[in-house]
This record gives structure tokens, sequence and C-alpha cells, in this order.
């Protein structure tokens, strides 16, 4: 929620100067786009945990519970597989930012701490699978109904 209204303000800010003040600033759009940046990727952990993430579901309606849930633990570990091996790639491109030193255009902070929101969200993304694959094993294993999340439109 700080992102959001940081963002919010931010740009609210900056149409302001732009149009009454007849003056911008340089940084306003890099805080609201590495902001941005960051609510994407908490935001896809979250979605994880709730599982309101982009699945394909077409024929878990028409299989068993137990069957389900198998089907749900086998697509969370294989979105883990996904997660470790883009935070592999994407710590990769923070390390080297640290090494050449590489500063954003208008802050002239460094790079890294806006590239490590990648890491950073696969890496919160993975343990949410992990704690959505406890929760869908003991669901299985005590004949349960899986969680199936908040649905968008009902």
């Amino acid at each position: 929620m700080p992102l959001y209204a940081l963002i919010v303000i931010t740009i609210f800010v900056e149409v302001f100067r732009r149009f009454v003040l007849s003056y911008s600033s340089i940084w306003a759009e890099e805080i609201a786009r590495y902001a941005f940046i960051y609510v994407s990727w908490i935001g896809a952990s979250a979605a994880i945990k709730e599982r309101a993430h982009i699945r394909i579901d077409v024929i878990l309606p028409f299989i068993g519970e137990r069957t389900r849930g198998v089907v749900m633990i086998v697509g969370d570990l294989v979105t883990i597989v996904l997660a470790v091996v883009a935070f592999w790639w994407s710590l990769e491109t923070v390390l080297t930012s640290i090494k050449f030193g590489s500063v954003t255009h208008g802050l002239r902070i460094s790079l890294a701490w806006f590239l490590a929101a990648v890491p950073l969200g696969f890496a919160m993304m993975f343990f949410r699978l992990i704690q959505a694959i406890i929760r869908d094993f003991r669901a299985v294993r005590s004949g349960q109904p899986i969680y199936r999340g908040k649905k968008l439109f009902d």
C-alpha cells in the first residue's frame, strides 16, 4: 500500500508541476516506475499465496479432488523450477550492476537497488510456492478439498 501511495502522489505532483508550473523533474518518473516494479513483484508473490495467478484450469472441474490436488502440487513444483532459474539469472544482473557501478539516470542511485526487485520477487514466490505445496499436500493427505483461492468473477 505505501508503494501505491508513493506512485499516486508522485504522479499527481509531477502532473501538477508539469502543467501548472511548467516545470518537471527528471527523478519523479523514475520513482514511480521503480515503485511500480516493486509493487508488481510483491503482487506476484501475493497472487501465488491466494491462487490468483494466471493458470489454465480447464480440466480441474472434471477431475476428482485428490487428483486436482496432485495436479496443483505438480504445477507448483514446475513453477518452483522456473522461479529458481529466474532468480539465478536475475541475481546475475544485479551483481553485474554492482560490479560496474551502474546508476539510474535521474536519481543517480545504484541501479542494483531497483534491479533487486526481480530476484526478491522470485525469492518471495519460491517461499509462497513452498507454503502452497505444504498446504495442498496436507489437504490431499487428509482428504480435504484443496485451497482454490479467490475467484475474480462469481
